[in-house]
């Protein structure tokens, strides 16, 4: 087999996982709230409209400016939702709005810690990362728009494999390589490296998200963060 059939065979198959991830999740409807089931006005007007479309262009959203799908997940400061914005053809794709309790975060003391990983996430954009659209708070909450990668965690997609083929594994660990090549160019350690927080989006590819616990780091850092189970055991 040629390289370039080799490719085309390794396209396939990432095509086919990708596939089989789509058709996994079904969300479960929740209690309405304005977080929950907004009621996703329709009829609003031309002013609305445009307004909003200054907002799109700008970054600077609200939250009525979604419909909002499914929940995503639920952790300690909140959820992560499925939306969609009200001015998107039906073809765009949907993204993922994490939705930050402000209380949670000062209860926590994690202010410091959440504006952090805002300001790493302004400033990367690449492909094999989980990219930031754009943030926006409300008096409860604070929102962080993000790219929705559809396939979900690597780590579910190799429990269910049990392991990956050498060419699923090579073309996945290039992925990440180069994400990490980026990240460290921008002199931002990620320092949270696990299967959970590799995403596969819709075509097969690696997207790195959750960026709790990466710091710029221009010289030394000593700190010691991460998850227990994954951190080399000279260090533990």
């Amino acid at each position: 087999m040629t390289l370039a059939e080799e490719k085309e065979a390794l396209k396939r198959k990432l095509k086919e996982i990708g596939n089989k991830k789509k058709k996994a999740p079904k969300y479960k409807k929740e209690p309405k709230d304005i977080l929950n089931d907004p009621k996703n006005p329709t009829n609003d007007s031309p002013e609305d409209r445009e307004q909003r479309a200054l907002r799109k262009r700008s970054g600077n959203f609200q939250l009525n400016d979604f419909n909002f799908i499914s929940t995503l997940g639920t952790g300690t400061f909140g959820r992560v939702r499925l939306v969609k914005h009200r001015d998107d053809p039906p073809e765009a794709l949907p993204l993922a709005l994490k939705c930050l309790k402000k209380n949670e975060i000062i209860r926590l003391k994690q202010i410091e810690h959440v504006k952090s990983e805002k300001s790493i996430l302004q400033r990367i954009n690449h492909p094999y990362i989980v990219n930031l659209k754009g943030t926006f708070q409300s008096p409860t909450h604070v929102f962080m728009l993000l790219d929705y990668a559809c396939g979900g965690e690597l780590f579910t997609l190799l429990r269910r494999e049990g392991r990956f083929a050498n060419d699923v594994g090579l073309f996945f660990a290039v992925e990440i390589i180069l994400a990490f090549e980026y990240l460290h160019s921008s002199d931002i350690a990620y320092r949270d490296l696990k299967p959970e927080n590799l995403l596969i989006d819709r075509d097969g590819h690696v997207k790195i998200t959750d960026f709790g616990f990466a710091k710029v780091v221009t010289d030394k850092t000593y700190t010691l963060c991460g998850t227990p189970e994954y951190l080399a055991p000279e260090i533990i």
